[in-house]
């Protein structure tokens, strides 16, 4: 058996055993490391990032169209911004976090999307293996697909510890990634007015 159909079978495991997969993948790792999986502060280490892990990558059992299925028929037309989301992520390249604010604005065709849904959407997203790039663009097409607006806008500013902690291990840098889509890509108006609102300060 090669190597890919070894990892094809473990990855077709479900339950209990797609459990041990995991925490026995977490023991092999912190042996390839030098440490003891055994000692006393490791020993249930394997269960935690087991458990850490399938939170972190829950997206992968979401779906897009599921967040996004109930819809309200209101008469607005006007811009509607979400700002200052909270998300995480990880870096698909080492596995390391990466974390920041998502601001997403749409301009609604008569259809509207519950308040909690669009921070749902970015979670849904987040937690999975990604790139800022790929990100940002997955959330602003669902809500194209599924909403079916004038126009969608999202802005991701983002802290990643790939590039702290190893590599050039710049401590201060940060990314900021964008997908405009319908009027917000063709209107310079539209477009200049998200990025104000999205840069104004909120007084609770």
């Amino acid at each position: 058996m090669s190597d890919l159909d070894a990892l094809n079978q473990l990855a077709q495991t479900t339950g209990k055993d797609a459990d041990e997969a995991w925490e026995s993948a977490v023991r092999l790792l912190i042996h390839l490391i030098g440490e003891d999986p055994n000692r006393d502060g490791l020993a249930r280490t394997p269960l935690r990032v087991r458990k850490s892990m399938q939170f972190l990558t829950s997206g992968y059992r979401e779906d897009a169209a599921a967040i996004l299925s109930r819809t309200f028929d209101v008469k607005h037309d006007e811009m509607v911004v979400v700002k200052e989301i909270d998300f995480f992520s990880l870096c698909e390249h080492h596995m390391l976090p990466f974390t920041g604010k998502c601001h997403v604005a749409y301009m609604p065709d008569q259809k509207i999307v519950g308040l909690s849904k669009i921070p749902r959407l970015v979670d849904m997203f987040s937690r999975r293996l990604q790139v800022q790039e790929r990100l940002t663009t997955q959330i602003a097409e669902a809500i194209n697909e599924h909403l079916k607006p004038l126009g969608v806008a999202c802005v991701m500013e983002a802290s990643h510890l790939c590039t702290k902690m190893r590599g050039v291990q710049k401590q201060n840098s940060s990314m900021v990634t964008s997908s405009m889509l319908g009027v917000f890509r063709t209107s310079d108006k539209t477009r200049s007015e998200f990025l104000t609102l999205i840069r104004s300060p909120f007084n609770h």
